[in-house]
């Protein structure tokens, strides 16, 4: 019995967690549908022409509390409405629970504003050099950017609102059963030995924490965030975490791109500019 309340207590939370995502989901295939169905050529060929700014706007949203703009943003890389680049800066700049804990507590305040300039400042170079590359060895974005998202639903004969309640229920059920396979996996093992295998004082320790950054739930920031507070956790190396973590929004990547290998190499290019900047700032 004492399992059971467990259990239906990690439910409960992951179905929280799950819920403050809906109407991000919601708002973003509301934008998809409208722009695959009711936009016009001319509003399409507009936020194609945002493409080396695209970063910046990325990076600035990506920041807000909540790791639902980088859920957003995995569906409108699917959709190739916006860039790699802006991708990466979302998800670089995504700040989770990290800011609502260092408010609750005064005297770790003053390393909000820092945390939130480096990964904004990271976010927008790293966005900016992505799709600078990508466009110097001539990678292309396919046209028909909706025609995968859209495949299985036959959603050219629904209206957008159904269409796009039809894809938020869908992605909801999916980050519902990951945030409780997640709660789970926390609660039995425990957040002691997941700081156990943190190297303190290490120049590796950005290595380990951007690792759990990977973790897609806001446990993570959760985590990594207490661990900074108490000490345990160099500056460089919290941010390495936070920089990694994008939430909700890797787990959705994978769902609605089904280019794995692209997904891969975006998920390397995460972790690898989040350890990056971990070690810079621990540098200084």
């Amino acid at each position: 019995m004492e399992i059971l309340e467990e259990l239906i207590h990690l439910a409960e939370h992951a179905l929280l967690d799950a819920l403050k995502t809906l109407p991000f989901l919601f708002l973003a295939y509301v934008l998809i549908e409208y722009l695959e169905h009711k936009a016009s050529a001319k509003m399409k060929n507009g936020l194609q022409k945002l493409g080396p700014f695209g970063p910046v706007g990325g990076a600035l949203l990506g920041v807000l509390p909540q790791c639902g703009f980088s859920v957003a943003a995995s569906n409108f890389y699917a959709g190739r409405i916006i860039s790699a680049g802006t991708l990466l800066a979302v998800f670089l700049s995504t700040s989770d629970e990290a800011i609502p804990i260092l408010l609750s507590q005064p005297g770790m305040r003053k390393y909000i504003l820092p945390i939130l300039l480096i990964k904004v400042i990271s976010a927008v170079a790293v966005g900016l050099l992505v799709d600078l590359i990508l466009r110097r060895v001539g990678k292309k974005e396919e046209e028909a950017p909706f025609e995968e998202l859209c495949a299985e639903c036959d959603c050219d004969h629904h209206g957008v609102f159904r269409s796009a309640l039809h894809h938020t229920i869908q992605i909801f059920l999916f980050i519902l059963v990951v945030n409780l396979a997640m709660e789970c996996a926390i609660h039995f093992i425990g957040e002691e030995k997941i700081s156990g295998v943190l190297l303190s004082g290490s120049v590796f320790q950005p290595f380990l924490t951007a690792l759990i950054g990977l973790i897609p739930n806001c446990a993570a920031s959760v985590i990594l965030t207490e661990l900074f507070t108490a000490g345990s956790l160099s500056l460089g190396s919290c941010i390495a975490g936070l920089c990694a973590g994008a939430g909700m929004g890797v787990v959705v990547l994978f769902r609605t791109n089904r280019r794995v290998k692209e997904n891969l190499m975006l998920l390397a290019a995460l972790y690898g500019f989040a350890v990056l900047i971990g070690l810079i700032v621990n540098l200084f």
